[in-house]
């Protein structure tokens, strides 16, 4: 079993492709169970596709699949995420990466780390991971080998906080908000700032700007007990996201993060906001992947519209203290994926070990049944336990031995050495270096 991640991110794809593969916590289980459904044939054969592992990590910048299966698996990988989205396989690829083995723990590695975000050290991407793997084992799709490379890609992150001071050249998109308002209104205490949404995104913004004292916030989400809920911890005004045409107008500022699959503000309605604001300017954040905002909204006069993606121009880090930190977070991650690799080659290993053992345990039981046969006959115990060692001995031999007769030439030479380190470590003897004598004259 092998691993790989097949993903697309703010790297690699454009805005309006992401939001094709996004998304929600609740779609997560499903999809994932989809998924397994997909991959697995109608008769798999033993030890193939029925333990294959599936994870998918989807925010606003990346929609990412994980797999621990047969890496024959990719192409069929990538023909099921582009049937998703709606795109063909190979418009998929233009814009998408595909990494296996250790390359896809380094990644995991670095998302988790904050290392491959739009804004460099960024928290929340952690926090995304860990619920993306919750919902995995909810639904039952993660199995040992992605359960290592996760709580790997966990430690790997919680040492690069701790050691290095990654997070702290960076400008969360909160802030980011924030500050670009702030370049456009004079001063920030006499704004109406709204907020579309009520998750974990918004709250993050909500805070942000909560401490600049706005004139007045107000918390519009299709739940409104939920959206009341953080308007209360705000002290802002709750509103019903179906009110939001007739109340646009009333805001300076709007920052909008939801999961909805179409945009919530239209182009018309922000046109009848400035006709009634009699074109004061908008300022106006769409955080949402896809978008919560219509593109077109951009091209009006007076409104100052940002996505996720612009937002990232403003991200400022300080120099040669961001790069040396950037180095430390590498060399602890390298290591981490060193281990998992070596972690994961020995589970390779591990069909092997287990089908010597249940050959010894053929030889052992075997050897004990005739024994008892010899002592119920009333032969002598030595010579039964005599009999049973050399039985067990010559069974175990057996296949080397014969091997080792069959060889010749360089083969002979490498298996004599193997040989040599398999049975008699520890021996002051080296028989293989005579063999090798051998073959040199």
């Amino acid at each position: 079993m092998s691993v790989f991640a097949l993903g697309l991110n703010h790297n690699s794809a454009p805005l309006d492709l992401r939001g094709r593969f996004a998304f929600t916590l609740e779609q997560l289980a499903p999809t994932l169970l989809g998924f397994r459904q997909q991959m697995q044939p109608a008769r798999p054969l033993a030890g193939t596709l029925a333990g294959t592992e599936a994870a998918i990590l989807s925010t606003c910048n990346r929609t990412e699949l994980y797999v621990a299966g047969d890496t024959s698996m990719v192409q069929s990988a990538v023909d099921w995420l582009a049937s998703i989205g709606g795109v063909g396989p190979s418009a998929l690829m233009d814009h998408s990466y595909v990494l296996e083995g250790g390359a896809a723990a380094r990644h995991a590695f670095r998302v988790a780390s904050g290392l491959d975000s739009m804004v460099l050290g960024e928290p929340q991407i952690l926090g995304q991971m860990k619920q993306a793997v919750r919902e995995a084992n909810q639904a039952g799709t993660v199995g040992t080998t992605l359960h290592q490379l996760f709580q790997r890609s966990f430690s790997v992150a919680k040492e690069v906080r701790s050691s290095t001071e990654i997070g702290a050249h960076s400008i969360s998109m909160a802030a980011a908000s924030v500050r670009l308002a702030a370049q456009l209104f004079e001063d920030l205490g006499q704004i109406h700032v709204l907020f579309v949404g009520a998750g974990e995104m918004i709250e993050l913004v909500a805070t942000h700007f909560a401490a600049r004292n706005p004139k007045s916030m107000a918390v519009a989400n299709r739940t409104l007990e939920r959206g009341e809920k953080l308007a209360g911890r705000l002290g802002a005004e709750a509103i019903r996201l179906a009110d939001l045409p007739q109340r646009l107008h009333e805001f300076d500022a709007i920052i909008s993060c939801t999961a909805s699959s179409l945009p919530l503000i239209g182009l018309g309605a922000v046109e009848r906001a400035l006709k009634a604001r009699r074109r004061r300017p908008m300022f106006m954040v769409d955080l949402a992947v896809p978008r919560d905002i219509e593109p077109e909204v951009a091209k009006l006069d007076d409104v100052y519209l940002y996505t996720v993606d612009e937002l990232a121009t403003l991200v400022q880090t300080a120099g040669e203290k961001r790069q040396a930190a950037v180095q430390q977070a590498e060399a602890i991650i390298e290591s981490g994926v060193q281990s998992f690799v070596h972690w994961l080659g020995q589970r390779h290993t591990v069909p092997l070990i287990q089908a010597l053992n249940a050959q010894a345990d053929g030889w052992r039981e075997h050897e004990i049944a005739r024994a008892r046969k010899l002592l119920a006959k009333g032969a002598d115990v030595d010579e039964v336990l005599e009999a049973l060692s050399r039985g067990l001995t010559q069974k175990m031999l057996h296949g080397t031995l014969a091997e080792l007769h069959a060889s010749d030439g360089e083969h002979r030479v490498q298996l004599a050495q193997t040989v040599s380190r398999l049975f008699l470590r520890g021996s002051s003897r080296n028989p293989a270096n005579a063999v090798t004598r051998s073959e040199e004259h």
